[in-house]
C-alpha cells in the first residue's frame, strides 16, 4: 500500500477535481504533476498538459472507498477495480473525441460518469 497522503486542507476543498474517466477526486495540481491512479496506464493520455479537458471541478456526491474490491458501492459505481481513494458518484463534463479514441485504442471500454445509460454489449 502506498504512503502517499490523499489529505486535502480545507483551503483546498474549492481546487478539487474529479476524473472525467474513472471518477477519482483529488486537487487540479495534483492531477497535473501526478496524474490518475487510475488512468494513468492509459498511453498518450497525459494529465500535465490535458488536465483541464479529462477532469472535471463539477461533479456530485463523494464516496471514500478503502477496499474496493470488497465494496458494493464499488460495484455499483463500477470502480471495484480501481485504487482505493475517493470518488465522485456523478461526473459533470464531456470527454474530448481524441480521448475516448485514445482510451479505445488502449482496448477499455469509456463508461460515461455522469449518469448517462450506457446500453450493455
Amino acid at each position: 500500500m502506498s504512503h502517499t497522503t490523499n489529505y486535502v486542507p480545507p483551503s483546498q476543498l474549492s481546487k478539487l477535481r474529479a476524473c472525467m474517466i474513472c471518477s477519482f477526486i483529488q486537487t487540479y495540481q495534483k492531477f497535473r504533476t501526478e496524474g490518475c491512479p487510475n488512468c494513468d496506464d492509459i498511453p498518450e493520455i497525459d494529465y500535465q498538459d490535458n488536465a483541464d479537458e479529462i477532469t472535471s471541478p463539477i461533479y456530485e456526491g463523494m464516496i471514500a472507498l478503502r477496499d474496493p474490491e470488497r465494496s458494493w458501492v464499488a460495484r455499483w459505481q463500477r470502480v471495484n477495480t480501481a485504487k482505493s481513494g475517493v470518488y465522485a458518484v456523478k461526473v459533470v463534463g464531456n470527454l474530448p473525441d481524441d480521448i475516448i479514441e485514445k482510451i479505445a485504442k488502449s482496448g477499455l471500454t469509456f463508461l460515461p460518469r455522469d449518469g448517462r445509460f450506457v446500453p450493455e454489449d
